[in-house]
């Protein structure tokens, strides 16, 4: 099973794509929790060199008071992470599956939930 939902936007900066793949979270409900900048916490903790790679936390409020309300471990796994990656060709966008993250857990009533989060990720990534 693969975990994540990915598609490449040629010619796309990763700034370009981050912009549209924060529009296209906002219409499904998603806002940006938190913002992690790979390529800049890589420089400066290692000195090291790497690829713009962008971490989004996406939540959306009521699909997460629902999940933590069926399951009160589940903010371990929150928010749901979406990458934006510099590609040879344009920027790669990539959103975690969390119908194959949440098998780890086992709680029935997390499943119906955890789908429709994947079905408004995978909406995100398709609309782009």
């Amino acid at each position: 099973m693969t975990y994540t939902f990915h598609k490449t936007l040629p010619g796309r900066t990763v700034d370009e794509a981050v912009t549209a793949v924060t529009a296209a979270l906002q219409e499904q409900g998603f806002g940006i929790l938190t913002e992690i900048d790979v390529r800049a916490t890589l420089k400066q903790k290692l000195d090291a060199e790497f690829r713009d790679y962008r971490i989004l936390g996406a939540c959306n409020p009521p699909l997460a008071h629902r999940a933590l309300q069926a399951e009160d471990r589940i903010g371990a796994m929150l928010p749901c992470n979406v990458i934006v990656q510099a590609r040879d060709d344009g920027a790669e966008v990539a959103a975690i599956d969390p119908v194959a993250s949440m098998q780890a857990v086992d709680n029935d009533a997390l499943r119906p939930i955890a789908e429709e989060v994947r079905d408004r990720l995978k909406s995100v990534v398709e609309t782009l």
